[in-house]
């Protein structure tokens, strides 16, 4: 039950994290029409940028501002001098010019900070452990994630929900050409839903980089499971992001702790570990069949 419930906090904090990747995404694509397969070099920019700091300062706190900042301001270069001029392009064209910026921004880390994976100390006061319940110690930074999350969640819920500002954007996702006939400055809205989605990329790049290697390439091993959260959540929806990240994030990581044990139960060891392996990392996968099987547009899709 301890180790259950141990993994069960482990998925909701790598829910939370593709939460805040899947939130920005599903944003640029539901009220831009844009696939941005570079979303996840933001995730890697913020990364880099945060570590950094933190270790030229010795301080990680440091480290999250620089983070939100890089990855923004290289959102808002993006849509300006990339993205914009995509707008009315087939999504082809959107696919195979991210993809481009990728490889950019994959080499311009490289040179730049060099192949070596870099790491973040942990901040003194959430290097240890919380007893959470009897025999369950829990890392107090995993939690830290998981409160900044849901605290994302809510302000995103607020921002959307109850200003002007989310009422364009829910309405931008609707129909984009009802706001644009309405006098709004679609192009403003849209650099400001860019770099939102940009900042929260960072965020998340900023919360891994402690609990993970920060590498070249990390953002395009994170990338599909946030595509995976938004086509389950439904395009476009910040609800269906959340709450599809958290289904997505628990399962994954459910999978992995105990397929391979539970099928040891009824084969050999060896060949139980390859097929447990096996299934778990196509799990999210096959969750995703399902649901588009029974709502094609997903848990939340907007305007249904």
């Amino acid at each position: 039950m301890i180790l259950f419930l141990e993994q069960l906090l482990n998925g909701l904090q790598f829910g939370v994290m593709l939460f805040l990747l899947a939130a920005g995404l599903t944003l640029i694509f539901g009220i831009m029409g844009v696939i941005n397969l570079a979303h996840g070099s933001l995730y890697m920019i913020g990364a880099y940028a945060g570590t950094w700091v933190a270790a030229e300062t010795g301080s990680f706190w440091l480290g999250i501002p620089a983070a939100l900042a890089a990855a923004a301001l290289t959102g808002f270069a993006i849509e300006a001098l990339v993205i914009r001029r995509l707008y009315a392009r087939d999504h082809l064209d959107q696919v195979l010019a991210t993809f481009g910026l990728i490889l950019i921004f994959n080499q311009g880390i490289t040179l730049i900070f060099g192949r070596q994976p870099l790491f973040t100390k942990l901040p003194a006061a959430f290097d240890g452990s919380v007893e959470i319940l009897p025999g369950l110690p829990y890392p107090t930074y995993r939690l830290l994630i998981i409160a900044a999350g849901l605290l994302v969640a809510l302000g995103l819920y607020l921002l959307i929900n109850r200003t002007r500002v989310g009422m364009l954007v829910r309405a931008g996702a609707t129909n984009r050409e009802m706001v644009r006939a309405l006098g709004v400055d679609i192009r403003l809205l849209y650099t400001a839903v860019f770099g939102l989605g940009a900042l929260l990329a960072g965020l998340a790049g900023i919360m891994a980089a402690p609990i993970l290697a920060v590498q070249v390439g990390m953002g395009e091993q994170i990338l599909l499971a946030t595509f995976v959260v938004v086509v389950i959540g439904g395009v476009g929806s910040i609800r269906g992001a959340f709450v599809a990240g958290l289904l997505l994030g628990v399962a994954d990581t459910l999978l992995r702790a105990f397929l391979p044990g539970l099928l040891r139960q009824l084969m050999t060891g060896p060949e139980a570990d390859a097929l447990g392996i096996g299934i778990a990392s196509i799990g999210i996968y096959l969750l995703m069949v399902i649901v588009l099987l029974v709502r094609p547009k997903g848990l939340f899709a907007v305007g249904s």
